[in-house]
Order: structure tokens, then sequence, then C-alpha cells
């Protein structure tokens, strides 16, 4: 029976370029769209900028444009990323659009009239100068507890209290510096809190196969009252300026952003239908009529960060907004993307932009490949590793899938003019074939891409051993056997081709390349196709190249001073040097001539931290690998001073860290910063400790 499936992904807010979280999710998404196209059934996959909030507003105004500039300039680069890496998008649209309007304004107002909106007075910090309301991301003080200065409102950095706005000491405005005053305002209020809120969650949250396990888990924690989250009545308003939807009953009133982002998915859907879109794709039936349809399947893709809005907030809305409004039959959450274990961002240099990736040359296929063999359908979190991603991707893709193409075409083509002939029986194939398409389908289906490429790549081994095993070098070199030639290559080819089906949702471009160039089909492959054996092939083209070292090395490096690919420090610093585990300055240049200013001290953010973790390194005469607590995180720093200290004797011990220093990308490891320690022109090397009372993420002015 053809399945008729709405699918989306989580919208990305429309202020900056898509990040590889963004691409890891729709890789994710796309390949389980694709398998079911090649099904057969009926796939929308719709997406849209988030496009609305005080962020956009306000980063418009800096930049002296309107927002709805500023979005579509953000906008208009996002077909680079799309086309790039071969994402399948049907539609993509924008949440500042007039069915995000009347959508909106329309499932308010059957919640309004439902009972389940409240109006409350609440007081907020107001920017005095700027105008306007300030969430707590714009508001900085004095930390009530440990005194640090330049804290925000929701968290301190240094000592991690959780603050509110209202007990920072000395608080200001980020926006202007002004001091912000508290002023009352009415708000909108969503009563998830609602009873009946709680017993439809009860039951949806507990449909069986709805959600992961550990989704359903976390969700019923928040139902229940534990944790950090509880199911607490929702503000979805904001005051003006605000850059959103008005609340057509509340003028100065803006919906927040979270209530219109999610039904920006059926406003992109709804546009999609107006413009013949889903007509085209083989649906005859209306917007309302296809989202209010019994046979219609809602699936979100997204990530663990925003599970709390999406299982929670989102099916309690559609629930009570009513017909033809449904919840969504499943909500797959993925984890977070990280590199080499660390956490990824671009103070650590360890960020890879989807872009550059692109522009410098690498195969969206590869990354395609390299994230499908690494997600599962659980909520892990996924490591890019540099090294495996090379060892993976020359192994599999190139060693054994393409290998087998490239080898058994060549006697194809040269002894046979593209023939195949199956000279013994292929019951053994066959049922291999439908063996590993049957697992393969079972795998894409429940999301569990990593064992699909397992199975894949042993199916793979084994046309590969076999293809060995028989020596068809050997059997070119005898007339008689030509016959058997022809038969093993077939095979290897038959074998080349399920496995070609079997990735294509994986490998797009790849696939249809192999469907059309090599095996001569007017079109892509469709499932089915695994089952089928090929009669010709062409002669083979070269299909895909190796990944270099020197490819990931581009990659990390962004062309800027203190890249993650630049050199690091080999072991102990010069006689008189200042700095174990950043770029050691000479005695030379630190008594060099010359003064400066107390900005350019300032730039340097000195802090206390405290030695958690301190071992050896393999491999390393001179470096030690210590792990630093600075209060509100934890980093590592590789230190040459391993001739001068036990590690045993540093656990517990206070230092002092340059804690803006750009990490470096080093052999053993990225260090995140350096330690201060002292020497002169004789032996002996002397960390730095602060004086009794220093706590750790203490700032050294």
């Amino acid at each position: 029976m053809t399945r008729r499936i709405f699918v989306t992904t989580a919208l990305p807010y429309a202020n900056g370029p898509l990040h590889i979280g963004h691409i890891m999710e729709y890789i994710q998404a796309d390949i389980w769209v694709r398998f079911q196209r090649m099904q057969g059934h009926e796939l929308h996959f719709i997406c849209a900028d988030d496009a609305h909030g005080a962020p956009i507003m306000l980063k418009a105004q800096a930049e002296g444009v309107t927002p709805q500039q500023l979005v579509a300039s953000i906008a208009a680069d996002r077909p680079r990323y799309l086309a790039g890496f071969h994402l399948s998008f049907d539609h993509w649209y924008s949440t500042d659009s007039p069915e995000n309007t009347q959508l909106s304004q329309d499932i308010y107002r059957r919640l309004k009239s439902a009972g389940f909106i409240d109006h409350r007075t609440v007081e907020q910090f107001y920017d005095p100068v700027k105008g306007m309301f300030l969430p707590d991301r714009y508001i900085k003080g004095e930390c009530p507890n440990c005194h640090a200065r330049d804290q925000y409102a929701d968290a301190c950095e240094v000592c991690s209290i959780v603050n509110t706005p209202t007990e920072l000491i000395d608080p200001y405005s980020t926006l202007t510096g002004a001091k912000p005053v508290l002023k009352s305002s009415e708000h909108l209020f969503f009563r998830l809190s609602d009873r009946r809120c709680f017993e439809f969650l009860e039951g949806w949250l507990g449909a069986p196969g709805r959600l992961q396990p550990q989704v359903t888990n976390k969700a019923g924690e928040w139902l229940a009252g534990k944790g950090e989250q509880t199911l607490g009545d929702w503000d979805i308003s904001r005051d003006a300026p605000y850059f959103g939807i008005p609340i057509p009953d509340a003028p100065g009133k803006y919906f927040y952003v979270w209530l219109d982002a999610p039904i920006g998915y059926l406003a992109s859907l709804k546009n999609y239908f107006e413009l013949g879109k889903a007509r085209a794709h083989g649906e005859r039936r209306s917007f309302e009529e296809f989202l209010s349809a019994a046979d219609t399947e809602q699936i979100h893709f997204i990530g663990k960060d925003i599970i709390y809005f999406h299982t929670l907030f989102w099916p309690a809305m559609l629930k009570f907004a009513g017909a033809p409004y449904k919840v969504p039959d499943h909500v797959w959450v993925h984890g977070f993307i990280t590199v080499s274990g660390a956490k990824m961002g671009k103070r650590l240099g360890n960020a890879i932009s989807p872009l550059r990736y692109l522009e410098i040359g690498m195969n969206a296929e590869w990354l395609r490949y390299y994230i499908a063999a690494k997600l599962n359908a659980s909520v892990e979190d996924l490591d890019f590793n540099p090294e495996d991603f090379i060892a993976r991707v020359n192994s599999d893709l190139i060693g054994k899938y393409v290998n087998i193409a490239s080898r058994a075409a060549a006697f194809i083509t040269r002894y046979f003019d593209g023939a195949l002939r199956y000279a013994d029986d292929l019951a053994d194939l066959t049922a291999a074939a439908r063996t590993a398409g049957a697992a393969a389908r079972e795998g894409y289906e429940t999301r569990e891409f990593g064992r699909v490429m397992r199975e894949c790549m042993s199916f793979a081994d084994s046309i590969n051993q076999y293809f060995d095993g028989e020596r068809p070098w050997v059997l070119a070199r005898d007339p008689a056997e030509a016959a058997h030639l022809q038969a093993v290559c077939s095979r290897a080819l038959y074998g080349f081709k399920v496995l070609s089906v079997l990735l294509a949702p994986v490998l797009p471009q790849l696939a249809e390349r192999v469907a059309r160039e090599f095996f001569g089909l007017e079109r892509a492959f469709l499932w089915a196709d695994a089952g089928v054996p090929p009669e010709r092939i062409n002669a083979y083209q070269h299909l895909m190249t190796r990944v270099e070292g020197k490819q990931l090395d581009a990659l990390f490096d962004d062309g800027k001073t203190g890249n993650a690919t630049a050199p690091a420090p080999a072991g102990k610093p010069a006689p008189g040097a200042a700095a174990v585990g950043g770029t050691p300055v000479s005695a030379a240049d630190a008594l060099a001539p010359g003064t400066i200013s107390i900005e350019e001290f300032r730039k340097i953010d000195l802090r206390v931290a405290r030695i958690v973790e301190a071992e050896t390194v393999a491999g390393a005469d001179k470096l030690l690998k210590l792990t630093l607590d600075l209060g509100s995180e934890r980093r590592t720093v590789f230190a040459g001073i391993k001739s001068a200290y036990d590690p045993a004797t540093l656990k517990g011990r206070l230092t002092v860290m340059v804690a803006n220093l750009a990490a470096r990308k080093m052999k053993f490891g990225v260090s995140e910063g350096m330690v201060l320690a002292a020497g002169g022109e004789g032996p002996g090397l002397y960390l730095l400790t602060p004086d009794s009372g220093a706590a750790p993420g203490m700032k050294i002015t």
C-alpha cells in the first residue's frame, strides 16, 4: 500500500549560514525520504527558514536593513548547501509568510475559544534607551554569588549558578549599556498545565513507537514534574518592538517565535500545495484534506535540544486546535555532532564549515556516507574523527564498493563487449541479494543507517572474496575459460548493482550515474531493481576518488592566524619562555624593547584553573595532558612539563592559564589554551600558582 508522508526537519534560524549540525540532520532525513521514495511511496519533504524574533530584528537594525531584507539575504544562500549535499527537499519557505500568519492566528483563536489562553501581568526589565523589553540574553551584570562581572542574567559563566535578571547586581543592557528598569506588561499564556493537556500528552507520549524510548522517558519526566523542566504554562507573547506575527486581539503584542516556528512546518506545506507542487508529486487532495486525512503521516526530524517544544507544546497545540490540524505521528530525535570526541566550536578551532567543505572540492557523498555509517535510531551524539573519516571512506567506498566495478568491468568490456552472461545457477546470489535487501529495508525504515552500511560492506566483502578466489586474471589467459570468466565477472557486477541500489539513499548522485551511465537505465534506481540481474554494462568510467589527508587539513584550516592546523609546540619552552601548551615565547622576544597598552594587555584572558587530571601522553617525550577545571567548563591542555613534574603530584593543584588562546590541533589531540610557567637560563620549570583562596574560573586582573 502506498504511504503518504509529510516529513520536516527543524527550521534553521535565519540569522546566519547553515552549520554542520543542520547538514547532519538534513542528511539523516534525506536518506530516509529517498529510501521511501524508492519504495514507491508519496513523500512531501518540507522545510523553511525560522525568520522571526528579537535577534533577527536587532541584527537587521545593526546592519541598516529591514528584517525581511536580512532574512532574504540569508535564504538566498540556502540552495548552495541543499544542492551541494544532494538534499532533496520538495519545498523550502519562510515563517515570515502570509500562510504562517493565517495559520498561527487561526490556531491561537481556536486555543483561546477552547479555554487554553490566559492573560497575566508580568514584570520584565526594560531598556529605556532602546525602548524595548529585554530578553535575558541581552542583560548582564555582577553575579550575586561569586561577584564576577559581566555575567548573563540566566547563568554565571564563572560559578555556574543560575540567576534571574532581577538578582544581578548593577544590571545593564548589552544593547545600549543603559540600566534597565522593571516594567509591568500583560502577557498571554498557553495553559499547558491544564488537566486536559496532561491527560492528552500522557496518552500521546505513551503510544508505542511514536518516539524513541529515551525521548519518551525524558518527556515523561517533564510531564511528571521531575528534572529541570516541568509542565508549566507557556508565555506565548512578546511586546513591540518585535519582528513577528501580530496577535489578532492584542494590539502591540506579537507571538513568541517558538509559537509560530513549528506552525511554519504547516505554512510551508500549505504554500507547497498552493503552488501545485503537491499535485506534481501525485497528491490530488487540498492542503486541508491532506493534513486531516487518516492516512497522512506527519514526521519530524529534530535535534535533542528542542525535544521540550516538539513533544509537549507542539502536539498539545495541534490537538486542541482541532481539525484539520492533527498531532505528529513521530518525532525522531538525534544527538549532536562532535569532533574527535570534543564539543565543536570556533574557539576550539575544530568547527566544520559545510560551505568550506564544498568550496575546497570535497565530495558531498563522502560526508553522507560517513554520517550514515555512524547514525542509528538512538539519541546518541555522532563523532566526526578526521582519521576515521579518511579510513572509512577510502576502505568502504573505494576499496570495497567501487573496487568491484572497476575490476570486473575491465574484463567484461575487453573480452565480451559489455555483455553479461550467467552460465551457472544464480539462486545463491539472488538469495543473498534478497537477504541483503530485506535487511537494508528494515534498517532504513527504522533509521538504523549504520547497521545498513555495515551489512552492505559485508556483502561487498563477500563479492570481493568470491572474485579474488576465482582469479579472473588467470582465467583470462586461457580461451577455454572464457565462459567461466564471463560468469565470474557477471556475478560480481550483479552484486555491484545490488549494492548500488541499497546505497542509493545515501549516495544518490553516484548511484544514479551507475544506473544511467554504467548499466544503461533511463532513470535512477528503484528498490525493486536489486532483484533484476543486469544484462549489459557500458565501459567503466571513474566513479569516486580517495580522500586525502591534506583535504582534511584544509577543511579545518580557515586561513586565519591561530587556526586548528597550525603546528603545535613539541615540548618544553626555551629558557625564559613564559608559556606552556601554546606557542612558546623566547627569552629574546620576552625581553625585546617596547611596551604595550593596557588595552592590549586586557585582550589576554588569564584565569585560575584547577588541574583535575594529569597524565602522560603516549609517544610524547615532553608532554603531559592536563584536564583543567575553569569553574564553568573543562579544557584540555598539552603542556611540555613532563621533565619537571610527576603527573600524580599535579592533580588538584591550582594554576594560571590563558583562556582565550585559539585552540591548536596537535598530533595527540586539541590543546585548548596554555598554562603559565616560569623558567630561566638554568634548569628547572615552575608552574605559576595563585594564592590560597583563589577559585577556578576567577579572572586575573
